[in-house]
Formats: C-alpha cells, structure tokens, sequence
C-alpha cells in the first residue's frame, strides 16, 4: 500500500536525483543527452507522484478512501497539459 508519506518520500528522492544529474553534468561526467533523456524521465515520474498524492488528498477531502487512489499511465498525466 502506498501513503501519502511514501509518495512525498518518492518525490524527495526524484528531486535528488535530478539535483544530482544537473551537478554531474556542470562537471562534465555526462553528455547532453543522457542528461536529457534521464530529466525527461524524472519530471514523468514526478508528474505522476504529484498526480497521485493529489488525487488521495481530494478522495480524503470528500470522504473517499485514500488508497484506491491510483497511479496514472504517463501518457494520461503528461496529456493533462495538452
């Protein structure tokens, strides 16, 4: 089961990585593209923790359960904006 604590744990972790990935890049350590082909895929990932988290705390503000919330596909999450 996934909490809400869990979900923001995630997320910190992300936002790590990709503090990580920009560091390692400045330095020189990898190219271009792999930096950008790993960010693409962490702002995803983050779109759809943010996505989820959210969606548990509306169900939890209407009385619903919490935990059927559930995790969206990328191509859902990342339409939103489309």
């Amino acid at each position: 089961m996934t909490d809400d604590k869990s979900i923001l744990h995630r997320i910190n972790d992300l936002v790590s990585e990709e503090h990580d990935l920009r560091s390692k890049h400045s330095a020189g350590t990898i190219d271009d593209a792999d930096e950008k082909a790993r960010l693409r895929a962490l702002e995803v990932e983050l779109d759809q923790c943010w996505d989820l988290l959210r969606q548990r705390r509306a169900k939890r503000e209407f009385g619903d359960d919490p935990n059927t919330a559930q995790a969206r596909s990328a191509d859902t999450v990342e339409g939103y904006l489309n």
